[in-house]
């Protein structure tokens, strides 16, 4: 069975993997507070163009989102999503356990808008009985978002600027980020997001690491006692430069960017061969994440050798389902799917 339903069901890259072996019984200070840790934090901080960003690693997505919303977020505030977002979609809850209510807006292929925020602001300040009411406090974004899709810098400048006009956090989840900036669409950069959010984060776990993400705080205000959160919310790795490591062998030489690319280059091939055969797409995404619409029937074959993930219905004979390649896709088992669609 091939799986084309995830992009982290592989361990990790080799490089990696050997980097760690090498440095498997040296010593170093724990949780984070070692010369690896210190050495891919200068290495992002270098490419944020950010000298005086605060640079954290965490273990995993989940960890990463609730540590740091519990860090934007007053007890009686809540954050803006999209309804599709993974903080309100597939973290089980993680956010409301720690008292924050995530406020949801309707999407469109996964995003929202400037003008949405601020209507949303505008309506609770607006009422008043506001204080009766969750008050927006922060606005999580994703790039790309669970659709594959992308934001702009115009459209993330005019989410900052309703940030600044209502006094919320700007939040960007980058779990997939390097399968974003990989995109041929894409205008998003890693200084962009340092200078616009005031906290984004660089996916490992996704891209080539076996697990960690690396957190970029740009608001000093959010680094004030951060490592005592990241330790309570479970985020915190005692063997702290298993993270560095990865991240600096990820970063260092645009390792994780060509990973990205190769992901991304592989996912468009599939695409084309979806369109030549005439299948149709529930969204259009430029990422690694790819949406066809496809008959029952082809589907009952393709999944006697592929794994893939349903989406939804579309009619009595159709289904939307995720095709997803990752760092670690093989091109010959790309080329083989793409044989099987053209036989069907």
């Amino acid at each position: 069975m091939i799986r084309f339903n995830c992009d982290y069901c592989e361990g990790a890259h080799p490089r990696i993997l050997e980097k760690l072996l090498q440095t498997n019984l040296v010593q170093t200070a724990g949780y984070g507070e070692d010369e690896y840790c210190r050495e891919a934090a200068d290495i992002i901080r270098r490419l944020c163009q950010a000298p005086d960003a605060a640079v954290h690693f965490l273990v995993g997505g989940t960890q990463t989102n609730l540590t740091v919303l519990c860090a934007a977020l007053r007890p009686w505030q809540g954050v803006i999503a999209a309804e599709t977002g993974h903080i309100a979609a597939h973290e089980s809850g993680a956010i409301e356990a720690t008292g924050h209510k995530v406020l949801t807006l309707p999407h469109r292929d996964g995003k929202i808008s400037a003008a949405q925020i601020a209507s949303t602001c505008a309506a609770h300040w607006e009422d008043a009985t506001h204080e009766h009411m969750v008050m927006p406090g922060a606005v999580y974004l994703s790039h790309p978002t669970e659709f594959g899709t992308l934001y702009t810098q115009a459209e993330i400048k005019e989410i900052r600027a309703v940030c600044d006009r209502y006094g919320l956090i700007l939040f960007l989840d980058g779990a997939r980020l390097g399968y974003g900036l990989a995109a041929a669409e894409n205008d998003l950069t890693l200084p962009f997001l340092a200078r616009t959010t005031d906290v984004f984060y660089i996916g490992g776990t996704k891209q080539g690491a076996l697990f960690g993400e690396a957190v970029v705080l740009s608001n000093p205000s959010l680094d004030q006692n951060f490592r005592y959160l990241i330790k309570q919310r479970g985020g915190m790795l005692a063997k702290g430069r298993l993270l560095g490591i990865q991240f600096a062998e990820l970063l260092r030489d645009g390792l994780y960017f060509s990973l990205a690319g190769h992901a991304v280059q592989l996912a468009q091939k599939m695409r084309s061969a979806f369109i030549e055969a005439g299948f149709p797409f529930l969204i259009d995404s430029p990422t690694n994440q790819q949406f066809p619409i496809l008959p029952d029937t082809l589907l009952a074959k393709l999944g006697e050798k592929y794994a893939y993930s349903f989406i939804e219905r579309v009619d009595e004979h159709r289904s939307a389902v995720r095709f997803c390649t990752s760092w670690a896709t093989r091109e010959e088992a790309v080329n083989q799917l793409i044989e099987d669609i053209r036989r069907n």
